[in-house]
């Protein structure tokens, strides 16, 4: 196939909706990522990549590019993921180019009066000059995780068709189901075949991270009693009533609009009642695992209060851990990735800022799957809304930066 650019491949790829499924019973979510998936397997075969591997039960996609000195002997892996998120449609994707930005308002769609504002993301007088991908505001655009793709894509064309590159052997992977948690649930590392990997799922050029945070879900269930409200006295028990007690319990200073940095959080995700019952879902999130499990025991003690105060049973809690922060397998053996990381970035002149990630990648499941795996950018901002928007520039760096990271194996 004709050697395609990285802003080519992902006008193509937002074309395709992949959009996960956050109450689907299936892995992967919805069969639609598949489609993605086939593309991208035909795609490596016509680049000439070896052991390519569509897998057709769950969707994950692997392949190789061998290295360029037979001598070599480590691997180094790449990964990104295929689906967009649930809270926005990724169907129908419109995309268009705003060349040569200037710092002005961005008008995404006229007729709904939606508008891309520097006031309201400042972040976008960084991109002056530059050329913007941007939505018509009626979706999201896909640059989390189809940047990745893209990237990841284009290095190995360019490696594959111009052997005058020096580079070691580079695992590719792309996944399913990253949005909604389920991301490596049946990735097969050993099919993968790296000894460390890094995915391309993260935000603004420069992005390096390799903490995250430990991760669980919250479900509060409250059981009430129902009785004529005429006759209520005594006996009614309002299931809605004490779940809004409960979220009173929680401390409004951990809410995730009241924190940043290493700050974690307790989010009500959603709320449903009556007066026989209601419940309360929550996530919890922190980058400390010794404040993560302070905060779960949060909700523990708030349910044997209520208890005590309604009757046994009436508050019940349950909590599934769904990951934890990398920087436990990273930090002891494995910061030589974030070095040749940051040597790579600063090869091509990205600065690198070195942060934690507020919130989790595929990558941290991997590493206490045994495959140590940080997280690089992939160019893009607002993520998950119609907001979202991404560099063209910025695009094309990371994919030189992926070049020079290739030659570090």
């Amino acid at each position: 196939m004709d050697k395609q650019s990285v802003t080519d491949r992902f006008l193509r790829y937002i074309a395709v909706d992949t959009q996960s499924a956050e109450d689907s019973d299936t892995f992967p979510s919805t069969e639609k990522q598949k489609n993605l998936g086939r593309m991208l397997a035909e795609e490596l075969r016509s680049m000439g990549a070896d052991r390519v591997v569509f897998d057709d039960r769950y969707g994950y996609v692997y392949a190789m590019i061998p290295a360029t000195d037979a001598g070599n002997k480590e691997t180094l892996g790449l990964i990104a993921h295929m689906d967009t998120a649930p809270e926005t449609s990724g169907k129908n994707v419109k995309p268009h180019f705003v060349e040569n930005y200037q710092g002005q308002d961005i008008v995404l769609n006229e007729e709904q009066h939606i508008v891309l504002s520097p006031k309201v993301y400042p972040e976008m007088n960084h991109y002056t000059g530059k050329t913007l991908i941007v939505t018509d505001g009626t979706t999201l655009l896909g640059g989390d995780d189809k940047a990745g793709v893209a990237e990841i894509m284009t290095l190995a064309d360019t490696l594959l068709s111009d052997p005058s590159i020096p580079h070691g052997r580079i695992a590719i992977a792309f996944t399913p189901d990253e949005e909604v948690g389920c991301g490596v649930d049946h990735f097969d590392t050993e099919q993968f075949g790296a000894d460390y990997a890094f995915t391309v799922d993260g935000g603004a050029i420069g992005e390096l991270e390799y903490e995250n945070f430990n991760a669980a879900s919250a479900d509060v269930t409250v059981y009430g009693v129902t009785v004529h409200p005429g006759e209520a006295k005594g006996k009614m028990k309002n299931a809605s009533l004490i779940a809004m007690e409960f979220a009173g319990m929680m401390p409004e200073e951990q809410r995730p609009e009241c924190t940043e940095g290493y700050e974690g959080f307790l989010h009500l995700s959603d709320m449903s009642g009556k007066v026989e019952e209601a419940r309360l879902s929550y996530i919890i999130r922190d980058h400390d695992r010794s404040e993560f499990e302070q905060k779960k025991e949060l909700f523990h003690q708030a349910a044997r209060e209520l208890n005590q105060k309604y009757g046994e049973n009436t508050v019940t809690v349950d909590i599934r851990d769904s990951y934890y922060n990398m920087k436990e397998k990273i930090e002891p053996d494995y910061m030589f990735l974030i070095e040749r990381a940051k040597t790579a970035m600063e090869k091509v002149g990205i600065v690198p800022k070195i942060q934690p990630i507020r919130g989790g990648t595929d990558g941290a499941r991997l590493s206490f799957m045994g495959l140590p795996c940080p997280n690089l950018c992939a160019g893009g901002h607002n993520f998950h809304g119609r907001y979202e928007y991404i560099c063209k520039e910025s695009m094309e760096t990371i994919v030189r930066m992926l070049i020079e990271l290739s030659k570090t194996v």
